[in-house]
């Protein structure tokens, strides 16, 4: 583990550098699946698919597991000015979606509590805001991939620029919830198909 915790902290709980995000608690079969498309060619950062070039899928469980196992502190909260009309837009979008564009709510995916599920959806939580952004761009040009059906490219290519700023900054600004874990398996009803969930 000593090579990823170099980067992503002793017990993944990220880094300052939004190169390196949380992935402490997060499920440890969303987890599996990131490494894998790293390491398949889903996503494509040359650190990550070098380091995981050569490893097992058994290698990548062992990993996984040990990651989701933790829950280090969250980092304080985007404090970045942002104007109270873009927060609201975020929070709308994260919280109530836009059924005029068949838009769902990350909430309606991730969460109540933003927390994530099990097996394969992460939570949103303890994120850097430019971090959310860039994910959410990848995801809308195709350049990230996910097992199919891709439920993320559906969303994102509904999404606009002021929609990504939006809700990346409100979901930076959101507090750790009393209860940080992920929902179990089957606690959340999802509004479409998504891969993740169908292993």
């Amino acid at each position: 583990m000593r090579a990823c915790t170099s980067c992503h902290g002793v017990q993944g709980q990220g880094r300052s550098n939004d190169y390196f995000p949380r992935i402490a608690g997060k499920p440890a079969d969303y987890l599996f699946n990131q490494l894998s498309a790293f390491r398949d060619g889903g996503r494509t950062y040359p650190p990550m698919s070098y380091l995981l070039a050569f490893l097992t899928d058994e290698d990548l469980r062992r990993i996984a597991q040990y990651f989701a196992g933790f829950q280090p502190p969250y980092p304080d909260a985007d404090t970045a000015a942002v104007p109270p009309d873009v927060l609201d837009h975020g929070k709308q979008l994260v919280m109530n979606g836009d059924a005029s564009r068949k838009l769902p709510a990350c909430a309606a995916c991730h969460g109540a509590r933003l927390t994530g599920a099990k097996p394969g959806v992460p939570g949103l939580l303890g994120l850097h805001a430019s971090y959310i952004a860039g994910q959410m761009g990848t995801w809308r040009s195709g350049t990230r991939h996910a097992l199919a059906p891709d439920c993320m490219h559906e969303i994102a290519v509904k999404l606009n620029d002021r929609d990504i700023y939006a809700v990346s900054s409100w979901l930076a600004r959101q507090p750790r919830p009393d209860d940080p874990w992920p929902s179990p398996p089957g606690d959340l009803k999802l509004p479409l198909a998504c891969g993740s969930q169908m292993q």
